[in-house]
């Protein structure tokens, strides 16, 4: 197998310290390479759908719940904060892909639901962009898939019991 970049960070940090545990800078370097290179490529069927991962992110969120949510409600479901899923919901629904009805009794509030042609959007792209995902993966067997999701998710399980109460 082929070296990774971060092989030879962390050849360089043991001959300036070799004493140290470089094992945490070796599985988070890897994880934010990984990150950084996926955000670059795992977004090309949303660019030729004229859409952002985060406009994807909430078009799919309406669809998967498939009820109204109150932009609050989208906001928790995608992880992102309150006047960007705003931003995102006015450009969404300039573009007749998102409905916003008022609430009856406070018309502070709002809903969400998809339009018809949202729906259909989302419908569309789903298939498109798990196999476009699919096809990043090649290189791994679906076995070895299977033990990073694994493995991945036992570490965000402990990064968001640790770094919630770290935040607050």
């Amino acid at each position: 197998m082929t070296e990774d970049i971060v092989a030879g960070v962390l050849r360089q940090w043991q001959q300036v310290h070799p004493g140290l545990d470089l094992g945490p800078m070796a599985v988070i370097g890897r994880l934010n390479r990984c990150s950084a290179l996926l955000q670059q490529a795992a977004d090309a069927p949303l660019r030729r759908a004229g859409l952002t991962r985060p406009e994807y992110d909430i078009l799919g969120t309406l669809r998967r719940m498939d009820r109204e949510l109150t932009p609050g409600r989208v906001a928790r479901e995608t992880f992102a904060s309150g006047a960007a899923v705003t931003k995102r919901v006015r450009q969404l629904e300039e573009r007749g892909l998102i409905v916003r009805r008022p609430d009856d009794r406070d018309r502070r509030v709002s809903h969400l639901s998809l339009s018809d042609e949202g729906r259909d959007t989302i419908d569309r792209l789903l298939p498109e962009q798990l196999r476009y995902e699919a096809s990043l993966l090649d290189g791994v067997g679906a076995e070895r898939q299977e033990e990073l999701s694994t493995a991945l998710g036992e570490l965000l399980v402990v990064l968001e019991g640790r770094l919630g109460s770290l935040l607050d």
